[in-house]
């Protein structure tokens, strides 16, 4: 299958400045050590790639939802990690745009890697603010690479608002190894076709469950989105996370899915806890057995079986 989208192999890089948005939103412990560095590893095929064509490798991602420059979601843990991973030096910038990080960018030589501090430290990024994102592009950047899959569908400076000032762009190879992979399994999926929704929100998902909707012989629900699809079926659900604006919608979907004869499936009992204390007390309940005032979490044992 033929993607229509240029990758970095399709461009020249050697001796370029080449910008990487990757996706390094990794989970850090209390002692900020990453517990689970899967996201950063996805990258280093890109990584790798640019360092062996003798490219200058400007690295950018966010981590977390920062207020401001925040300590605690320093992109420093990252920068260790990484130079383990490629077993070559990382520098680190202390800041993702400015004076002293065009400073650094301009010593750096080809094969060099620099990754620049969270983009979130700057309310810019989110806003996909104009300025903040040509600062980016500032930083003499000849070749945007976006590489960063699971940030891709927000229009963030780094994501979208970076491309109107850099003139050549491409994907990476975890790009395009999760479109082609989409592409595949959506457009001719082995059946049966089953689509497991997750993550807190249903409002982020809609145009994926209306587009799989049309295409799936089963749909099953876990996560936070859950309590959102219980209650809608009229269960009470204590204190869990619930999109009131999204209760009709989430309706609609599971008797549409009804009438199309897809199988609807949501979890059928749930990790209850008292708050969302790390140290709350927690039990197993039924979903239609949520106390009052409780929250529910995950899904609980009857539920993992019946998915699986």
């Amino acid at each position: 299958m033929h993607m229509n989208k240029l990758t970095i192999e399709d461009i020249p890089i050697k001796g370029k400045r080449v910008f990487i948005r990757a996706d390094f939103n990794v989970p850090l412990d209390s002692d900020l050590h990453i517990t689970d560095d899967t996201r950063i590893r996805s990258t280093l095929p890109t990584i790798n790639y640019g360092i062996d064509e003798g490219a200058i490798l400007i690295l950018a991602s966010h981590l977390d939802r920062p207020k401001g420059v925040d300590p605690r979601h320093s992109l420093a843990p990252v920068a260790k990690r990484l130079q383990r991973l490629l077993g070559k030096e990382v520098q680190f910038a202390p800041d993702c745009i400015g004076p002293q990080v065009q400073n650094m960018v301009a010593r750096l030589k080809p094969g060099d890697v620099l990754l620049l501090e969270n983009l979130r430290f700057h309310p810019g990024e989110k806003k996909n603010d104009e300025s903040f994102a040509k600062a980016l592009a500032d930083l003499g950047v000849d070749v945007y690479i976006n590489d960063a899959f699971g940030a891709v569908h927000r229009s963030h400076a780094s994501t979208t608002g970076i491309t109107q000032f850099v003139k050549t762009k491409a994907c990476g190879f975890l790009m395009k190894k999760e479109i082609a992979y989409l592409e595949g399994a959506v457009a001719n999926p082995a059946r049966p076709f089953v689509a497991i929704l997750g993550g807190a929100k249903v409002s982020g998902k809609i145009g994926v469950i209306e587009n799989l909707g049309k295409k799936v012989d089963k749909v099953i629900v876990g996560g936070g989105m859950a309590y959102t699809f219980l209650k809608a079926m009229g269960n009470d659900v204590g204190n869990s996370l619930v999109e009131d604006s999204m209760l009709s919608f989430a309706r609609e979907i599971m008797e549409h899915a009804v009438e199309r004869g897809i199988k609807f499936y949501l979890p059928v009992d749930c990790v209850v806890a008292t708050s969302m204390d790390p140290g709350a007390e927690t039990k197993r309940v039924p979903v239609q057995e949520i106390p009052k005032g409780w929250i529910g979490l995950d899904i609980g044992p009857a539920s993992v079986h019946l998915f699986t």
